[in-house]
């Protein structure tokens, strides 16, 4: 008896720490940021409603730095010359309606700089997108286009793609964001070894050209599942400023699906044993409980004749 209300003691006292002192500390150390589970609460809803078709007239304009492949208009320069000419290469807009807030998209449209909060970053510059709409009629009907046009389902690695992908690597997966890294055989002089030396020149270039830009390289996401809470990660991908204020990441205006998207593939990328781990830990907890309660059987009967 005395030997378990010693067990019990240090039970309560690490129970203490872990539930009561960590979370105070960590509370302490990093601010809480409240979320808004991606509704943009400070932007106006837009009443309203959009034609596909006139906004497909309109998204002509869009072409003149977007691609658009899905439809099969193509990117007018490459990765790097557009990094050049705008600091970071356009995402191709295929996807933009499945995945960004409709809200969002409609603001973003009439007015980039405020909605992507990033006036801080262009005081004495020009934001490389003007205005794509005038009113709310014209931002209705490109909103209206662009989820006409987008597909029903969107795979986790796509999304990050166009979301992330254009600003960060990922390593871990072989991705920069000039696209994958090319595959070669080692210690082999082929024509892919040197497609693999042009890459990287271009690669090379494209960072240099988005440090301009942004001011810092961003940082490659590879682990960041492992290095940042969940809530950190959704709060910072809903307003960058709230976490992290000052920085040159714009609000990138994802819905609260398409962040799911894109938080599957970091997780899937940086933290891959997860499925596994999650399948193997009630086991491994139930065979402790089984043989704890073994262990005290054995003692009582090693026991029962001494007390």
């Amino acid at each position: 008896m005395k030997d378990l209300k010693k067990l019990g003691i240090v039970v309560f006292f690490t129970l203490l720490v872990y539930i009561g002192v960590e979370p105070y500390a960590h509370s302490v150390m990093h601010k809480h940021v409240e979320g808004h589970n991606f509704k943009y609460p400070d932007l106006k809803p837009i009443a309203a409603k959009g034609n596909p078709e006139t906004g497909k007239a309109l998204a002509a304009a869009c072409m003149g730095c977007h691609s658009i492949k899905s439809q099969g208009v193509p990117a007018p320069m490459d990765p790097v010359s557009a990094s050049g000419a705008y600091g970071v290469n356009p995402p191709d807009l295929s996807l933009i309606g499945a995945l960004l807030d409709e809200k969002y998209l409609a603001h973003f449209l009439k007015d980039p700089v405020h909605t992507a909060i990033v006036a801080h970053k262009f005081k004495d510059r020009a934001y490389p997108m003007p205005p794509m709409a005038t009113d709310d009629q014209s931002a209705a009907d490109l909103v209206a286009y662009f989820k006409s046009i987008a597909p029903k389902e969107v795979k986790p690695k796509e999304a990050y793609e166009f979301a992330c992908g254009r600003c960060h690597e990922m390593r871990y997966a072989k991705w920069t964001q000039i696209g994958e890294v090319p595959k070669t055989k080692k210690n082999i002089q082929t024509g892919a070894d040197l497609a693999k030396l042009k890459f990287n020149e271009k690669l090379a270039e494209y960072k240099g050209n988005m440090v301009k830009y942004l001011g810092k390289l961003p940082p490659d996401l590879s682990i960041i599942v492992r290095a940042r809470s969940e809530e950190f990660l959704e709060t910072f991908v809903e307003d960058p400023q709230s976490q992290l204020p000052g920085t040159g990441m714009p609000r990138v205006g994802l819905s609260k699906e398409g962040y799911e998207k894109v938080f599957a593939y970091l997780e899937e990328v940086g933290d891959p044993s997860k499925p596994k781990r999650e399948k193997v830990g009630p086991i491994v907890l139930l065979y402790m409980v089984v043989f704890a309660f073994l262990a005290y059987l054995w003692y009582k009967h090693q026991w029962k004749d001494l007390h």
